[in-house]
Protein backbone atom coordinates (compact mmCIF):
# COMPACT_ATOMS: atom_id res chain seq x y z
CA UNK A 1 0.00 0.00 0.00
CA UNK A 2 1.12 3.79 -0.81
CA UNK A 3 1.99 6.05 1.57
CA UNK A 4 -1.04 8.07 0.52
CA UNK A 5 -3.63 4.97 1.00
CA UNK A 6 -1.79 4.84 4.58
CA UNK A 7 -2.41 8.24 5.02
CA UNK A 8 -5.78 7.72 4.32
CA UNK A 9 -6.75 4.99 6.59
CA UNK A 10 -4.68 6.36 9.66
CA UNK A 11 -7.31 9.18 8.98
CA UNK A 12 -10.06 6.39 8.55
CA UNK A 13 -9.38 5.46 11.70
CA UNK A 14 -8.81 8.69 13.49
CA UNK A 15 -12.78 9.40 12.53
CA UNK A 16 -13.96 6.29 13.82
CA UNK A 17 -12.13 6.84 17.38
CA UNK A 18 -13.70 10.16 17.06
CA UNK A 19 -17.05 9.11 16.82
CA UNK A 20 -16.26 6.91 19.68
CA UNK A 21 -15.54 9.61 22.15
CA UNK A 22 -18.08 11.51 20.51
CA UNK A 23 -21.10 8.78 21.57
CA UNK A 24 -19.12 8.10 25.24
CA UNK A 25 -19.72 12.12 25.37
CA UNK A 26 -15.90 12.95 25.57
CA UNK A 27 -15.93 16.05 22.82
CA UNK A 28 -13.06 17.83 23.79
CA UNK A 29 -11.03 14.82 23.06
CA UNK A 30 -12.81 13.87 19.82
CA UNK A 31 -11.81 17.47 18.69
CA UNK A 32 -8.46 17.43 19.72
CA UNK A 33 -8.36 14.35 17.63
CA UNK A 34 -9.54 15.24 14.55
CA UNK A 35 -8.19 18.49 15.04
CA UNK A 36 -4.55 16.94 14.88
CA UNK A 37 -5.43 14.80 12.11
CA UNK A 38 -6.97 17.69 9.76
CA UNK A 39 -3.35 19.52 10.48
CA UNK A 40 -1.48 16.68 10.24
CA UNK A 41 0.14 16.76 13.24
CA UNK A 42 0.63 13.66 15.07
CA UNK A 43 0.19 13.15 18.39
CA UNK A 44 2.57 14.17 20.77
CA UNK A 45 2.38 10.50 22.88
CA UNK A 46 0.39 8.01 22.99
CA UNK A 47 -3.37 8.58 23.31
CA UNK A 48 -5.13 7.69 26.21
CA UNK A 49 -8.02 6.50 24.04
CA UNK A 50 -6.35 3.76 21.57
CA UNK A 51 -6.26 -0.05 22.58
CA UNK A 52 -2.59 -0.10 22.62
CA UNK A 53 -1.71 2.60 24.95
CA UNK A 54 -4.69 2.33 27.42
CA UNK A 55 -3.35 0.67 30.78
CA UNK A 56 -0.01 0.77 32.20
CA UNK A 57 2.15 4.11 30.23
CA UNK A 58 5.00 6.02 31.24
CA UNK A 59 5.12 9.28 29.73
CA UNK A 60 8.32 12.19 29.89
CA UNK A 61 7.83 15.01 31.95
CA UNK A 62 8.03 16.21 35.10
CA UNK A 63 6.51 15.03 37.23
CA UNK A 64 6.23 11.12 36.03
CA UNK A 65 2.78 10.76 34.81
CA UNK A 66 1.15 6.90 34.98
CA UNK A 67 -1.94 6.24 32.56
CA UNK A 68 -4.29 4.63 34.81
CA UNK A 69 -7.25 4.49 32.06
CA UNK A 70 -10.51 2.91 32.97
CA UNK A 71 -11.87 0.45 30.52
CA UNK A 72 -15.34 -1.22 30.51
CA UNK A 73 -15.11 -5.06 29.57
CA UNK A 74 -17.95 -6.86 27.60
CA UNK A 75 -18.68 -10.19 28.76
CA UNK A 76 -21.56 -12.54 28.43
CA UNK A 77 -24.60 -12.98 31.19
CA UNK A 78 -23.31 -13.55 34.46
CA UNK A 79 -24.14 -17.67 35.71
CA UNK A 80 -26.63 -18.32 37.79
CA UNK A 81 -26.02 -18.84 41.69
CA UNK A 82 -27.71 -20.99 44.08
CA UNK A 83 -30.84 -19.38 45.12
CA UNK A 84 -30.17 -16.06 43.56
CA UNK A 85 -32.08 -15.44 40.09
CA UNK A 86 -30.69 -12.71 38.19
CA UNK A 87 -33.29 -10.10 36.40
CA UNK A 88 -34.28 -10.32 33.05
CA UNK A 89 -32.90 -7.12 30.93
CA UNK A 90 -32.85 -6.35 27.26
CA UNK A 91 -30.17 -4.22 26.07
CA UNK A 92 -31.59 -0.40 24.82
CA UNK A 93 -30.58 -0.35 21.01
CA UNK A 94 -27.79 2.68 19.64
CA UNK A 95 -30.34 4.76 18.38
CA UNK A 96 -32.63 4.14 22.27
CA UNK A 97 -29.04 5.17 24.09
CA UNK A 98 -27.97 7.85 21.99
CA UNK A 99 -31.44 9.80 22.45
CA UNK A 100 -30.81 8.98 26.39
CA UNK A 101 -27.42 10.59 26.29
CA UNK A 102 -26.94 13.04 23.94
CA UNK A 103 -28.63 16.51 23.07
CA UNK A 104 -30.36 16.72 19.28
CA UNK A 105 -26.98 18.57 17.88
CA UNK A 106 -24.35 16.27 18.99
CA UNK A 107 -26.77 13.36 17.67
CA UNK A 108 -26.79 14.70 14.39
CA UNK A 109 -23.29 15.44 14.25
CA UNK A 110 -23.06 11.27 15.15
CA UNK A 111 -25.81 10.28 12.78
CA UNK A 112 -24.16 12.23 10.35
CA UNK A 113 -20.51 10.35 10.84
CA UNK A 114 -22.44 7.23 11.11
CA UNK A 115 -23.87 7.68 7.89
CA UNK A 116 -20.62 8.66 6.18
CA UNK A 117 -18.69 5.64 7.43
CA UNK A 118 -20.76 3.11 5.37
CA UNK A 119 -19.23 4.71 1.88
CA UNK A 120 -15.48 5.15 3.36
CA UNK A 121 -15.57 1.43 4.17
CA UNK A 122 -16.45 0.70 0.95
CA UNK A 123 -13.46 2.64 -0.50
CA UNK A 124 -11.88 0.48 1.53
CA UNK A 125 -13.09 -2.81 0.41
CA UNK A 126 -11.44 -1.72 -3.07
CA UNK A 127 -8.19 -0.88 -1.75
CA UNK A 128 -6.79 -4.21 -3.43
CA UNK A 129 -7.59 -2.71 -6.49
CA UNK A 130 -4.91 0.01 -5.72
CA UNK A 131 -4.71 3.31 -7.62
CA UNK A 132 -5.42 6.97 -7.49
CA UNK A 133 -9.49 5.55 -7.22
CA UNK A 134 -8.54 4.56 -4.04
CA UNK A 135 -7.28 7.71 -2.76
CA UNK A 136 -9.33 9.47 -4.14
CA UNK A 137 -12.22 8.05 -2.84
CA UNK A 138 -11.75 7.43 0.60
CA UNK A 139 -9.51 10.51 0.42
CA UNK A 140 -13.01 12.64 -0.77
CA UNK A 141 -15.27 10.92 1.79
CA UNK A 142 -12.92 10.96 4.80
CA UNK A 143 -12.38 14.84 4.23
CA UNK A 144 -15.87 16.17 3.95
CA UNK A 145 -17.05 13.85 7.19
CA UNK A 146 -13.66 14.80 9.32
CA UNK A 147 -14.47 18.87 8.81
CA UNK A 148 -18.03 18.30 9.43
CA UNK A 149 -17.47 16.19 12.50
CA UNK A 150 -14.76 18.67 13.90
CA UNK A 151 -16.91 21.88 12.86
CA UNK A 152 -20.21 20.10 14.43
CA UNK A 153 -18.06 19.68 17.99
CA UNK A 154 -16.21 22.81 17.85
CA UNK A 155 -20.03 24.56 18.46
CA UNK A 156 -20.33 22.22 21.04
CA UNK A 157 -18.23 23.48 24.00
CA UNK A 158 -15.02 22.28 25.97
CA UNK A 159 -13.35 21.96 29.41
CA UNK A 160 -15.95 21.11 32.16
CA UNK A 161 -18.96 22.43 29.86
CA UNK A 162 -19.00 19.85 27.63
CA UNK A 163 -22.65 18.55 26.31
CA UNK A 164 -24.14 16.28 28.25
CA UNK A 165 -27.46 14.95 29.59
CA UNK A 166 -28.34 16.98 32.25
CA UNK A 167 -27.48 16.13 35.55
CA UNK A 168 -30.06 17.10 37.87
CA UNK A 169 -33.23 19.04 37.51
CA UNK A 170 -32.26 20.88 40.44
CA UNK A 171 -29.55 22.43 42.44
CA UNK A 172 -26.21 24.50 41.52
CA UNK A 173 -23.28 22.82 39.90
CA UNK A 174 -20.63 25.52 39.95
CA UNK A 175 -16.75 25.90 38.62
CA UNK A 176 -14.33 27.17 40.99
CA UNK A 177 -10.55 27.01 41.81
CA UNK A 178 -8.41 26.84 45.01
CA UNK A 179 -5.12 27.40 46.39
CA UNK A 180 -3.21 27.10 49.57
CA UNK A 181 0.74 26.53 50.21
CA UNK A 182 0.50 23.73 48.91
CA UNK A 183 -0.73 24.20 45.14
CA UNK A 184 -3.88 24.85 43.45
CA UNK A 185 -6.43 22.90 41.61
CA UNK A 186 -9.89 23.81 40.00
CA UNK A 187 -13.36 22.55 41.24
CA UNK A 188 -16.43 21.97 40.47
CA UNK A 189 -19.26 22.34 43.50
CA UNK A 190 -22.94 20.76 43.74
CA UNK A 191 -25.59 22.43 45.92
CA UNK A 192 -28.83 21.08 46.58
CA UNK A 193 -31.74 23.13 46.00
CA UNK A 194 -32.94 22.72 49.28
CA UNK A 195 -29.56 24.43 50.52
CA UNK A 196 -29.25 24.68 54.69
CA UNK A 197 -26.53 24.47 57.26
CA UNK A 198 -24.81 21.05 58.53
CA UNK A 199 -25.59 19.18 55.50
CA UNK A 200 -23.10 16.38 54.68
CA UNK A 201 -20.58 16.58 52.22
CA UNK A 202 -18.73 13.97 49.62
CA UNK A 203 -15.35 14.58 47.90
CA UNK A 204 -15.22 12.62 44.69
CA UNK A 205 -11.98 11.96 42.71
CA UNK A 206 -12.30 11.09 39.03
CA UNK A 207 -10.16 8.86 37.53
CA UNK A 208 -7.44 9.48 34.49
CA UNK A 209 -8.73 11.44 31.41
CA UNK A 210 -11.70 12.26 33.32
CA UNK A 211 -13.40 15.55 34.65
CA UNK A 212 -15.75 16.73 36.66
CA UNK A 213 -18.54 16.60 34.76
CA UNK A 214 -17.78 13.45 33.11
CA UNK A 215 -17.41 11.90 36.59
CA UNK A 216 -20.45 13.52 37.70
CA UNK A 217 -22.70 12.38 35.18
CA UNK A 218 -21.42 8.88 35.23
CA UNK A 219 -21.84 7.91 38.81
CA UNK A 220 -25.07 10.00 39.10
CA UNK A 221 -23.84 11.72 42.50
CA UNK A 222 -25.27 14.81 41.45
CA UNK A 223 -28.74 13.58 41.11
CA UNK A 224 -28.71 11.51 44.58
CA UNK A 225 -27.16 14.83 46.28
CA UNK A 226 -30.55 16.76 44.89
CA UNK A 227 -32.89 13.97 46.08
CA UNK A 228 -31.12 13.35 49.62
CA UNK A 229 -29.57 16.78 50.42
CA UNK A 230 -25.55 17.06 50.58
CA UNK A 231 -22.87 18.29 48.86
CA UNK A 232 -20.66 17.28 46.18
CA UNK A 233 -16.95 18.62 45.40
CA UNK A 234 -15.55 17.10 42.18
CA UNK A 235 -11.46 18.11 42.09
CA UNK A 236 -9.95 18.50 39.22
CA UNK A 237 -6.84 17.45 37.95
CA UNK A 238 -4.35 19.45 36.69
CA UNK A 239 -3.39 18.50 32.91
CA UNK A 240 0.12 20.23 34.00
CA UNK A 241 0.47 18.22 36.91
CA UNK A 242 -0.35 14.42 34.84
CA UNK A 243 -0.07 14.45 31.18
CA UNK A 244 -3.36 12.37 31.74
CA UNK A 245 -5.09 13.77 34.22
CA UNK A 246 -4.29 11.54 36.53
CA UNK A 247 -4.09 12.03 40.40
CA UNK A 248 -0.49 11.62 41.43
CA UNK A 249 -1.12 8.71 43.87
CA UNK A 250 2.26 7.03 43.33
CA UNK A 251 4.29 9.79 44.27
CA UNK A 252 5.73 10.87 47.78
CA UNK A 253 5.19 14.18 47.80
CA UNK A 254 1.23 14.00 47.06
CA UNK A 255 0.35 11.23 49.71
CA UNK A 256 1.64 12.73 53.12
CA UNK A 257 -0.03 15.45 55.29
CA UNK A 258 0.16 19.06 54.14
CA UNK A 259 1.91 18.42 51.19
CA UNK A 260 1.27 18.35 47.29
CA UNK A 261 -2.39 16.87 46.44
CA UNK A 262 -3.28 15.76 49.40
CA UNK A 263 -2.69 19.11 50.94
CA UNK A 264 -4.54 20.38 48.00
CA UNK A 265 -7.45 18.61 48.50
CA UNK A 266 -7.56 18.80 52.12
CA UNK A 267 -7.38 23.02 51.96
CA UNK A 268 -9.93 22.90 49.42
CA UNK A 269 -12.21 20.38 51.62
CA UNK A 270 -12.23 22.52 54.91
CA UNK A 271 -12.87 25.99 52.51
CA UNK A 272 -16.53 24.70 51.56
CA UNK A 273 -17.11 23.21 54.81
CA UNK A 274 -16.29 27.08 56.11
CA UNK A 275 -18.29 28.85 53.01
CA UNK A 276 -21.09 26.39 53.20
CA UNK A 277 -21.47 25.42 56.87
CA UNK A 278 -20.95 21.86 56.26
CA UNK A 279 -21.31 19.32 59.03
CA UNK A 280 -17.77 18.27 59.77
CA UNK A 281 -18.88 15.34 61.73
CA UNK A 282 -20.29 14.24 57.79
CA UNK A 283 -17.74 14.63 55.43
CA UNK A 284 -16.47 11.74 53.12
CA UNK A 285 -14.01 11.47 50.13
CA UNK A 286 -14.21 8.68 47.13
CA UNK A 287 -12.52 7.66 43.90
CA UNK A 288 -12.34 5.91 40.96
CA UNK A 289 -8.78 4.65 39.75
CA UNK A 290 -6.25 6.88 40.30
CA UNK A 291 -8.94 9.20 41.91
CA UNK A 292 -9.80 5.94 44.34
CA UNK A 293 -6.01 5.37 45.72
CA UNK A 294 -5.58 9.52 45.93
CA UNK A 295 -8.60 8.86 47.85
CA UNK A 296 -7.22 6.37 50.61
CA UNK A 297 -3.95 8.12 50.65
CA UNK A 298 -5.76 11.29 51.70
CA UNK A 299 -7.90 10.13 54.35
CA UNK A 300 -5.47 7.73 55.93
CA UNK A 301 -3.33 11.55 56.78
CA UNK A 302 -6.27 13.12 57.65
CA UNK A 303 -8.43 10.89 59.98
CA UNK A 304 -9.48 14.00 61.69
CA UNK A 305 -11.40 15.45 58.46
CA UNK A 306 -12.68 12.34 56.74
CA UNK A 307 -15.30 10.12 58.44
CA UNK A 308 -15.05 7.57 55.35
CA UNK A 309 -13.46 6.67 51.98
CA UNK A 310 -15.03 4.82 49.22
CA UNK A 311 -12.07 3.17 47.20
CA UNK A 312 -13.31 2.04 44.11
CA UNK A 313 -11.48 -0.07 41.78
CA UNK A 314 -8.23 1.67 43.32
CA UNK A 315 -4.87 0.50 45.70
CA UNK A 316 -4.11 0.44 49.00
CA UNK A 317 -2.69 3.67 50.17
CA UNK A 318 1.33 4.13 50.58
CA UNK A 319 1.38 0.63 48.31
CA UNK A 320 3.71 2.53 45.34
CA UNK A 321 6.43 5.19 46.67
CA UNK A 322 7.76 5.35 42.62
CA UNK A 323 7.00 4.83 38.53
CA UNK A 324 8.37 1.34 38.91
CA UNK A 325 6.56 -0.06 42.05
CA UNK A 326 3.32 1.66 40.98
CA UNK A 327 3.12 -0.31 37.53
CA UNK A 328 4.21 -3.67 39.20
CA UNK A 329 1.53 -3.42 42.27
CA UNK A 330 -1.08 -2.31 39.35
CA UNK A 331 -0.33 -5.71 37.92
CA UNK A 332 0.13 -7.89 40.48
CA UNK A 333 -1.06 -6.17 43.90
CA UNK A 334 1.38 -5.43 46.87
CA UNK A 335 4.08 -7.88 47.08
CA UNK A 336 4.16 -7.26 50.66
CA UNK A 337 1.42 -6.13 53.22
CA UNK A 338 0.55 -2.40 52.87
CA UNK A 339 1.83 0.08 54.23
CA UNK A 340 -0.37 0.85 57.80
CA UNK A 341 2.30 3.52 59.25
CA UNK A 342 0.27 6.83 57.59
CA UNK A 343 -2.02 6.65 60.88
CA UNK A 344 -2.60 3.96 63.61
CA UNK A 345 -6.51 5.05 63.37
CA UNK A 346 -8.87 3.14 61.56
CA UNK A 347 -10.81 5.40 58.76
CA UNK A 348 -14.42 3.66 57.92
CA UNK A 349 -13.57 2.32 54.48
CA UNK A 350 -15.93 0.98 51.14
CA UNK A 351 -14.05 -0.65 48.68
CA UNK A 352 -15.16 -1.73 45.40
CA UNK A 353 -13.50 -3.76 42.47
CA UNK A 354 -14.16 -5.23 39.93
CA UNK A 355 -13.67 -9.05 39.57
CA UNK A 356 -12.55 -8.52 35.47
CA UNK A 357 -10.53 -5.65 36.14
CA UNK A 358 -6.91 -6.04 33.80
CA UNK A 359 -6.12 -2.66 34.90
CA UNK A 360 -5.61 -2.51 38.55
CA UNK A 361 -5.24 -6.23 39.65
CA UNK A 362 -8.77 -7.15 42.06
CA UNK A 363 -5.71 -8.03 44.32
CA UNK A 364 -5.47 -4.54 45.29
CA UNK A 365 -8.85 -4.52 46.88
CA UNK A 366 -8.37 -6.85 49.09
CA UNK A 367 -5.05 -4.89 50.53
CA UNK A 368 -7.32 -1.61 50.72
CA UNK A 369 -10.11 -4.21 52.83
CA UNK A 370 -6.16 -5.37 54.91
CA UNK A 371 -5.36 -1.91 55.39
CA UNK A 372 -8.81 -0.87 56.82
CA UNK A 373 -8.14 -3.77 59.76
CA UNK A 374 -10.81 -6.39 58.48
CA UNK A 375 -8.46 -8.76 60.61
CA UNK A 376 -9.87 -7.34 63.68
CA UNK A 377 -13.99 -7.47 62.43
CA UNK A 378 -16.30 -10.04 62.14
CA UNK A 379 -17.26 -10.64 58.69
CA UNK A 380 -20.43 -11.13 57.15
CA UNK A 381 -21.14 -12.11 53.63
CA UNK A 382 -23.96 -12.02 50.82
CA UNK A 383 -24.27 -13.58 47.40
CA UNK A 384 -26.45 -11.24 44.83
CA UNK A 385 -27.17 -10.37 41.26
CA UNK A 386 -27.50 -7.08 40.26
CA UNK A 387 -30.59 -5.55 37.96
CA UNK A 388 -28.30 -5.73 34.96
CA UNK A 389 -27.37 -8.91 35.59
CA UNK A 390 -23.88 -9.30 37.40
CA UNK A 391 -23.54 -11.49 40.05
CA UNK A 392 -20.88 -10.16 42.93
CA UNK A 393 -20.35 -10.80 46.75
CA UNK A 394 -21.02 -7.99 49.45
CA UNK A 395 -18.64 -8.49 52.38
CA UNK A 396 -19.74 -6.33 55.73
CA UNK A 397 -17.04 -5.78 58.78
CA UNK A 398 -18.45 -5.59 61.96
CA UNK A 399 -16.91 -4.22 64.82
CA UNK A 400 -17.78 -5.38 68.97
CA UNK A 401 -19.91 -2.85 69.04
CA UNK A 402 -22.03 -4.13 65.69
CA UNK A 403 -21.01 -1.52 63.79
CA UNK A 404 -20.06 -2.23 60.21
CA UNK A 405 -16.99 -0.04 60.06
CA UNK A 406 -15.47 -2.19 56.40
CA UNK A 407 -17.21 -3.27 53.44
CA UNK A 408 -16.13 -4.74 50.25
CA UNK A 409 -17.44 -5.37 47.03
CA UNK A 410 -16.27 -7.86 44.30
CA UNK A 411 -18.47 -7.59 40.75
CA UNK A 412 -18.22 -10.49 38.87
CA UNK A 413 -18.03 -9.71 35.15
CA UNK A 414 -16.87 -6.34 35.94
CA UNK A 415 -13.91 -5.12 34.69
CA UNK A 416 -12.22 -1.47 34.92
CA UNK A 417 -15.36 0.69 35.64
CA UNK A 418 -17.54 2.40 37.81
CA UNK A 419 -20.59 -0.11 38.99
CA UNK A 420 -23.85 0.84 38.24
CA UNK A 421 -23.26 3.81 36.70
CA UNK A 422 -24.93 5.85 33.94
CA UNK A 423 -23.94 5.75 30.12
CA UNK A 424 -23.97 9.45 30.27
CA UNK A 425 -20.69 9.47 31.65
CA UNK A 426 -16.95 7.65 30.37
CA UNK A 427 -16.10 4.53 32.06
CA UNK A 428 -19.06 3.41 33.57
CA UNK A 429 -20.69 -0.41 33.92
CA UNK A 430 -24.31 0.25 34.72
CA UNK A 431 -25.01 -3.55 34.93
CA UNK A 432 -23.25 -3.73 38.05
CA UNK A 433 -24.64 -2.92 41.40
CA UNK A 434 -24.82 0.70 42.18
CA UNK A 435 -21.69 1.66 43.57
CA UNK A 436 -22.74 5.31 44.16
CA UNK A 437 -25.77 4.02 46.15
CA UNK A 438 -23.72 1.55 48.16
CA UNK A 439 -21.00 3.98 49.19
CA UNK A 440 -23.40 6.59 50.31
CA UNK A 441 -25.49 4.07 52.46
CA UNK A 442 -22.15 3.50 54.01
CA UNK A 443 -21.43 6.88 54.45
CA UNK A 444 -24.61 8.08 56.77
CA UNK A 445 -23.69 4.81 58.47
CA UNK A 446 -20.26 6.47 59.80
CA UNK A 447 -20.04 9.90 61.12
CA UNK A 448 -17.04 11.02 61.98
CA UNK A 449 -16.32 9.83 65.65
CA UNK A 450 -15.57 11.95 69.09
CA UNK A 451 -12.07 10.53 69.50
CA UNK A 452 -11.18 11.76 65.50
CA UNK A 453 -12.73 14.99 65.49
Amino acid sequence: MTDSQNRMQDRLADMMEATRLTAAGRLQDATDLLQRGRAGVAPAGPSPTNPQSAGHTITGGSPQTIDLVAERVETGPAPERPGVKAQPTSAPSEEARLAAILPEKLRKVVETVTRGIAPVLGSLGKGGQGGAGFTAGLGGNLSGLTGNLASGLGGLGSGFSQARAPLTEGGNFTEHSFANAAGSRDYKLFVPSDARPNLPLVVMLHGCTQSPDDFAAGTGMNALAEAEGFLVAYPAQSGRANGQRCWNWFQPNDQGRDSGEAGIIAGLTRAIIAEHGVDPARVYIAGLSAGGAAAVNIARVYPDLYAGVGIHSGLAAGCARDVSTALSVMRLGSGAAPDGTATEVRVPTIVFHGESDGTVNPRNGEQALAQAGIAGLTPEAAEAVSPGGLSYTRTRYADGTGRVAVEGWIVRGLGHAWSGGSASGSYTDPRGPDASRAMLDFFRANPLAAGRA
